[in-house]
């Protein structure tokens, strides 16, 4: 698990679906630090940052030295990171995107130039100086909703510091948000595209989501996956304007999302896939799946004792 600090729920469906297949799991996390939630299911090993020239030759050796078998990445710069192993350990399964179609992803504005070529439908997407408002400002390399300005003046717009960073587009403030929770098998077939509503979201990171049988978010998420050939698991955002009825796609991040869970417990068998991908197993198609499925997240604690985190 590379960035999986959190991924408590889906480290224990991944030991649940190796279980149901008559095997046992023994999952490692690469952080940064050792006092992470996922130790309570997880080996935690410290290892370097994902800008480290090293990082990739270091999560490598560990690869070796462990003999893992699986690779997956759990945040955005790890995804990247993820593809470049792939192509040191093709012995490891590692089911992501090669890395510059990764890269690409994580670039805001990049990733909207490739989806207007694909000609699908997005935000208006403005040069800062004809931007129409009001408008919203996004960091091109952010996550979480980090750094988001809504602006109303076009004058204070151009006052945003490097705004050569930012990917400007139209605001639309009536609007629902989407998810779409995928996999797709290494022989490129699409095996589940379950939408979920973002009912609440805090940080970023989706707290209330619901599954719902939007025909339309499924048949829009498999033109994108067909389109870019996505392996693995992906995670597709959508926004809804209300108004106007427009389904517009806003995100692609190629690894699993914060609140598939929903999805898996809704009947979609993503941690299956990866399992049964991984030992060479046959995968199937399935879209038996349970609408109206309510997630809603809550807190729980990681106790460590002893930390001197004081002295760091």
């Amino acid at each position: 698990m590379l960035g999986g600090a959190r991924r408590v729920s889906l480290a224990e469906q991944l030991i649940r679906s190796a279980k149901r297949m008559g095997h046992d799991v023994n999952l490692i996390s690469y952080e940064l630090l050792t006092e992470v939630p996922i130790a309570l299911v997880a080996e935690v090993v410290v290892g370097l940052k994902w800008s480290d020239p090293e990082v990739v030759d270091d999560i490598c050796r560990l690869c070796r030295e462990r003999e893992v078998n699986i690779i997956l990445p759990f945040v955005d710069g790890a995804i990247e990171i993820a593809a470049l192993c792939k192509e040191k350990l093709p012995e490891v399964f590692i089911p992501v995107v090669e890395p510059g179609l990764a890269g690409t992803m994580f670039d805001k504005l990049e990733a909207a130039k490739i989806f207007k070529e694909a000609k699908l439908p997005i935000p208006r997407t403005y040069n800062a100086l004809n931007a129409e408002m009001p408008a919203i400002a996004k960091p091109r390399h952010g996550s979480a909703s980090r750094g988001i300005r809504i602006f109303h003046n076009i004058d204070e717009l151009m006052h945003l510091d490097n705004l050569q960073d930012y990917l400007v587009q139209e605001y639309i403030g009536n609007n629902r948000e989407y998810t779409v929770d995928c996999y797709v098998s290494q022989k490129g077939e699409i095996l589940v595209t379950v939408p979920r509503l973002r009912i609440e979201v805090m940080g970023g990171e989706v707290t209330r989501t619901c599954t719902v049988a939007n025909q339309t978010l499924i048949d829009m998420s498999h033109e994108v996956l067909t389109y870019f050939k996505f392996t693995g698991p992906v995670t597709l955002q959508f926004l809804e304007d209300i108004d106007s009825g427009r389904f517009l796609l806003m995100e692609i991040n190629p690894r699993l999302g914060g609140g598939v869970i929903c999805s898996i417990f809704a009947g979609a068998p993503i941690t299956d896939y990866i399992i049964e991908e991984s030992l060479g197993s046959a995968v199937h198609p399935t879209t038996d799946w349970s609408p109206e499925t309510l997630m809603a997240r809550y807190q729980k604690e990681a106790i460590f004792f002893n930390s001197n985190i004081s002295s760091r």
